[in-house]
């Protein structure tokens, strides 16, 4: 049912009114409205309409197409607005008001200022003198600066054809907007898009009309008549990619809550885990082929560039058998119920390098560590899976969209190297309404201080010290989302509540409890069955499971039990295989770990396992199967799961990513007591530069599936972000 007809246009108008034309002002305030629910062939009709209240919707912003000639007052405060642009056809706005949402910043009040050229009230305040700096002063100066770049390093092809002046005109916005710096760094972001905006419009000024005029009439001619056309389609076995890395976010800490920082000596992820284990020389040679492989997507020092990429076809590799340890085989498999029966195949599409230190497309050496999908938005409304992946590495997290292969926000904290990162979903309090939900993104890594991030409102608004030494994994709890679990190098993991946040971002941490591991925690878990009651640690001495329910006055708190695996009777002078360095729950029983140098995975019961503890300190896990995987000495290459298809990831040494799809078909192999083999191993899809070499596979220390197991990003250790993408097969 429509929520706006004309009955409810007429009822909401004063003075009351019998015909829309003759509405002047409109209270639609309160309705729950969307985008959809705006009806542009009604709203057109308004004509004399001169104020309008959308205030307490959920608007993104307004409909394309929207035509409102008299409208001087506009008030969309309490909204989800976040396209500023969609009001650029209000030109008679006089007073606009959009306090309260959450997504607009200081950069998006400048483009509504520039783009209404009427408007001097904004949020209730007289804007006269920084609407005329803004539209005058600053946009002079702008121009006067892209013009002297134009003049000095630029001029118009000849002979001017439709390639050669589209590519002078790229190059030189992509210049206009590397060089031209103006103002504060809060507005870079306004900047950058009203320096892209003059330099297209300035090089356009340039052409002359009977060259406009002569390549619009040879496009028209060579525009297909049937839009089916357009679409080329790319043979799945080799994909050729055009990335564009854009723009980084220089996010300033807004508030520090806790301490101030305290110096702490470097602890370079790999390095400090690893004594006597077994490893790849942290400061390798260099490979041959760095010199020459190109920038595959760094967003360079003009935060934007553009790069095709080979790859090589995906083909399955041969499996091979091993000498595994011996399982239980008399477990029932009913605890592994597989959603999905769809065979998935994975094609790569993207690979970027968003990670380089200093932007150096050269930087091959920069580790990424951790990577996460933020949590569908409007689950309830049935609203679209996620597609937006973060990833961490050196000093930097990217924010980066799965689709078009965009780096849609950069965090950098120079000399810092982050470990990992965790999405939440926190309570924001409005001034003059109910609470918001907003994606919060929290990371750490090696100075020890945990970082609050808002990506969508382009705002790093604060930190705190969670530890002195470096920080390996944080955790938000499923089931209280203001819980942040944080273990780090020196054992201690720790138990925080954020809490919520108000309009201005403040927020206070309390910290709830302190879990004693026996080394350093390298991934977290909360089982669903039972979150609020354990936290199962995979550590670099063993798998350990805590007691963290709060109706205790302990603050500190030792190992309830810890969990064993049959590869432990394996240990010989170098090794006892104690690393666990994967582990993810595949369903709310059932739990996917391995150990370093395992050369395998296990599946195993939570449940049962613990029903089998009987207040001992050590047991053993139940297993249920285990899958072949890489004979590996490389450590800290972590699995990853999508419950919703059965899915099973873990990388390799190689570049590979190992997959096993949970079908009827292959829990039916449980019982047999034998490793179950990979349902298909993908190749590393050697991205190329033409002529040049092929970048080799490097090891993949991460990886992560959407829920819809629509994309798959992996991390590795060569400063490279590969998006694979499911398709039909």
């Amino acid at each position: 049912m429509e929520k706006v007809t004309e009955k409810v246009l007429l009822e909401k108008a004063t003075p009351k009114a019998t015909q829309l034309e003759q509405i002047k002002n409109l209270n639609l305030s309160r309705l729950g409205l969307k985008d959809k629910d705006l009806p542009v062939h009604l709203l057109s009709r308004l004509t004399s309409l001169e104020k309008l209240d959308l205030s307490g919707n959920m608007l993104l912003g307004m409909p394309a197409g929207l035509c409102l000639p008299s409208l001087r007052v506009l008030d969309c405060s309490n909204n989800d607005m976040e396209d500023i642009a969609s009001l650029r056809s209000l030109t008679a706005l006089e007073e606009l008001s959009l306090e309260d949402n959450l997504y607009l910043t200081l950069n998006d009040q400048h483009k509504a200022i520039f783009l209404l050229p009427k408007l001097r009230i904004f949020n209730g305040k007289d804007i006269g003198p920084l609407a005329n700096h803004i539209r005058h002063v600053t946009s002079g100066i702008l121009m006067k600066r892209v013009v002297e770049i134009w003049e000095g390093s630029f001029k118009l092809p000849n002979p001017p054809t439709t390639e050669s002046l589209a590519k002078v005109e790229k190059n030189f916005i992509n210049d206009a907007c590397f060089q031209v710096k103006y103002g504060p760094s809060s507005l870079s972001l306004y900047t950058k898009w009203r320096v892209e905006m003059i330099a297209r419009e300035y090089f356009h000024s340039l052409i002359p009309t009977n060259v406009k005029d002569t390549q619009l009439n040879k496009d028209t001619q060579n525009r297909p008549t049937d839009t089916k056309e357009k679409v080329i389609l790319t043979p799945v076995k080799r994909k050729t990619t055009d990335v564009e890395a854009e723009s980084q976010i220089r996010c300033t800490p807004k508030r520090v809550r806790l301490s101030a920082q305290t110096p702490t000596k470097d602890s370079p992820r790999k390095s400090s885990r690893l004594q006597n284990t077994p490893q790849k020389a942290e400061n390798a040679p260099a490979s041959p082929l760095q010199s020459t492989v190109r920038n595959l997507a760094t967003p360079t020092k003009q935060q934007r560039c553009s790069a095709k990429e080979s790859v090589k076809p995906t083909t399955p590799q041969k499996r091979q058998t091993r000498t595994h340890s011996k399982m239980e085989t008399d477990t029932p498999q009913e605890t592994i119920k597989t959603i999905s029966e769809e065979p998935v195949c994975l094609q790569p599409l993207h690979v970027l390098q968003c990670h380089s230190r200093q932007d150096d497309h050269n930087d091959f050496k920069t580790q990424l560590w951790a990577c996460a999908f933020e949590p569908a938005a409007n689950k309830s409304d049935g609203g679209n899976l996620e597609s937006t992946v973060a990833t961490c590495g050196g000093e930097s997290v990217c924010v980066i969209d799965c689709e078009t292969g965009s780096v849609l926000k950069k965090y950098k904290v120079p000399g810092e190297e982050f470990f990992s990162l965790a999405w939440s979903t926190l309570l924001m309090s409005l001034k003059n309404s109910v609470p918001r939900h907003c994606s919060i993104l929290a990371a750490a890594g090696k100075r020890g201080v945990v970082k609050l991030i808002h990506p969508r409102a382009n705002l790093a608004f604060g930190e705190f010290r969670a530890s002195r030494r470096a920080i390996s994994i944080i955790r938000f709890s499923p089931q209280q989302s203001s819980y942040l679990f944080t273990g780090a190098y020196d054992g201690k993991i720790s138990m925080w509540d954020i809490g919520g946040i108000d309009s201005d971002y403040n927020f206070k941490v309390s910290q709830l409890l302190v879990l004693e591991a026996s080394s350093t925690p390298l991934h977290l878990a909360l089982p669903a069955s039972s979150a609020d009651k354990h936290l199962v640690a995979a550590c670099d001495d063993g798998l350990q499971c805590f007691n963290i329910q709060l109706n205790t006055n302990v603050q500190k708190r030792t190992m309830q039990m810890e969990i064993t695996f049959p590869v432990y009777e394996k240990k010989d002078k170098t090794n006892n295989f104690r690393t666990i360095d994967g582990f993810c729950f595949l369903s709310d029983d059932v739990v996917a770990s391995k150990s370093h140098m395992q050369g395998s995975i296990y599946l195993w019961s939570w449940s049962r396992t613990l029903a089998s503890s009987s207040g001992r300190k050590k047991v053993s896990a139940a297993i249920l199967a285990e899958l072949q995987w890489s004979n590996t000495d490389v450590p800290y290459l972590s699995l990853n799961t999508c419950p919703s298809h059965g899915f099973v990831v873990c990388g390799d040494e190689k570049g590979r990513l190992w997959t096993y799809h949970l079908t009827e078909e292959m829990k039916a192999k449980f019982k047999s007591g034998k490793p179950i083999p990979t349902t298909e191993v993908l190749e590393w899809p050697s991205p190329v530069r033409a002529g040049l070499g092929a970048v080799e596979g490097p090891s993949i220390n991460s990886v992560v599936m959407s829920q819809d197991l629509r994309y798959l990003v992996a991390l590795s250790d060569r400063n490279m972000v590969v998006v694979w993408k499911s398709v039909e097969s």
